[in-house]
């Protein structure tokens, strides 16, 4: 059983919440975790590389001299693969490297991954912001509060929030996302997670429906 100190935006500790991260998955797998970010990273390639075979390239396909008797080695046109400016072997032309893992699978690395942040104390649960406007100072000023200044961070709330995401999205390393949109590469890429208490207690007794798997198309 862990217990988290519960902050308000000022940094004042003002409770605790206790969570046991067995509750939230069962167990770490560092396997899955690990198959589960390479997934999501893969996906992100555009696959858009290409290079041109010696049948794209420009230039006459006219033999550069006769075969024997120059005493030169054997050669055929300007735009084979040896020659400046000509194709290339074994080119490489667009693809699609994404793939799926099953959908068990990415909902149970989402989870671990959560979990692994609360084993490692890398959790700060936030009371809530309290905005009613866009105020990117305050949202600034309350990480500072907590000792997340300079400090990569992703902020997960319980909901779509756009008042929260108008103000921290000018943030650098900050990102803002509710707790359905969660999956394992998001939560494991920044070092903390600024979790408001209403999001954490969705993720304890979990009632959040992850889009992670089809975030992983």
């Amino acid at each position: 059983m862990a217990t988290l100190p519960i902050f308000n935006a000022s940094g004042s500790e003002i409770g605790s919440y206790e969570i046991d991260p067995s509750e939230v998955a069962p167990h770490i797998n560092k396997q899955l975790l690990h198959d589960a970010v390479v997934m999501y990273e893969a996906n992100l390639r555009q696959g858009s590389h290409c290079a041109k075979t010696r049948g794209q390239v420009s230039g006459s396909t006219k033999k550069m001299y006769r075969q024997k008797g120059t005493g030169n080695a054997r050669a055929g046109s300007k735009r084979t693969n040896i020659r400046r400016g000509g194709g290339v072997a074994r080119t490489i032309k667009p693809r699609d490297y994404s793939y799926r893992l099953p959908k068990k699978a990415v909902k149970l690395a989402t989870r671990m991954a959560i979990a692994s942040k609360i084993v490692d104390n890398e959790i700060v649960v936030l009371d809530g912001f309290g905005l009613e406007s866009i105020k990117t100072k305050a949202v600034a000023s309350a990480l500072k509060a907590l000792g997340l200044d300079g400090v990569t961070t992703l902020i997960v709330l319980d909901g779509p929030d756009n008042v929260v995401y108008m103000s921290a999205r000018n943030i650098d390393g900050v990102s803002v996302s509710p707790v359905r949109d969660l999956n394992a590469l998001s939560v494991l890429k920044p070092r903390r997670m600024l979790v408001t208490k209403s999001a954490l207690d969705k993720i304890k007794d979990g009632s959040f429906a992850t889009n992670a798997v089809a975030a992983a198309v």
